[in-house]
């Protein structure tokens, strides 16, 4: 079986009804969200590793950077919350539950997230939970994936002439869902550059719908896998083909997809269109 992304380093989430403290405990420690920015340790704020140098417990999902936890000083719990898309799962309720617990218990905790810690990261849920339940909390900012991972690998979500603008879109539900909120036809009509998270399985889905709306099927797009870190890979492809690109190559999670003219600029150590005509 495949090793759970954090195995070698933390310690499960205790369960549920072993309480860290009673309900009435007073709240002596704090808890403080901090975003661990796209992958590579060296773009953490000086803020967030000064609140990781001071902490007793860091409650972490799968996608910080491991260096960060290997850095930590001695007798520092790490408490795996890890969201494994359809694998290994923590309930947010349950996450909200340990952050209060450990901080009632007298404990200074970080909650560490990849890339910043409200954007697609049910961070405030996490920093009402504590408020409700009398928590100090504290947020450190991260550098957003959607931003930082396709600069990685050379994008600019702007740029002067291009485009004025760019839409960031949760794509973990595909067009047409009945949970999913997100206005397609307005998105493909926006003329900004179209940042995808969460797409990789819906990506056939989304494209289609994007084509159907109205885009230019050769709008440039590319696919960064493993942003940040030393396993980064970037695939480009036209918008009618970036789906199938990523299928042929394997594309799997973390990754996120740039549609615009600015995908034209993505840098491929090897590139991998698929074939046309």
């Amino acid at each position: 079986m495949p090793r759970h992304p954090l195995e070698d380093t933390v310690v499960p989430a205790p369960a549920s009804d072993v309480p860290a403290s009673t309900p009435d405990a007073p709240a002596t420690g704090r808890v403080t969200l901090v975003g661990a920015g796209p992958g590579d340790p060296d773009l953490m704020t000086r803020r967030g590793l000064d609140r990781l140098a001071e902490a007793d417990v860091v409650v972490a999902d799968r996608l910080v950077p491991h260096a960060l936890l290997r850095e930590l000083r001695a007798g520092v719990r790490v408490i795996d919350v890890s969201k494994v898309p359809r694998g290994a799962f923590v309930p947010q309720e349950r996450i909200n539950e340990i952050l209060v617990e450990e901080a009632r218990a007298g404990h200074r905790v970080v909650r560490l997230k990849g890339g910043d810690s409200f954007v697609f990261g049910r961070g405030m849920e996490e920093v009402q939970a504590c408020q409700a339940a009398g928590v100090p909390v504290e947020v450190v900012p991260g550098i957003s994936s959607s931003i930082s991972v396709p600069e990685l690998a050379g994008v600019p979500v702007t740029h002067r002439g291009l485009t004025q603008g760019f839409t960031v879109v949760s794509a973990h539900l595909p067009p047409g869902d009945p949970g999913s909120t997100v206005d397609w036809a307005g998105v493909a009509r926006a003329n900004t550059t179209i940042v995808l998270l969460m797409a990789v399985q819906t990506l056939p889905d989304v494209t289609a719908a994007l084509i159907g709306h109205g885009m230019d099927p050769a709008t440039p797009a590319a696919s960064i896998e493993n942003g940040g870190t030393p396993a980064q890979r970037v695939l480009t492809g036209r918008l009618d083909e970036i789906a199938e690109v990523a299928a042929a190559h394997r594309l799997r999670p973390p990754a996120i997809t740039v549609i615009g003219e600015v995908a034209a600029f993505a840098r491929t150590a090897h590139p991998a269109r698929a074939a046309t005509g």
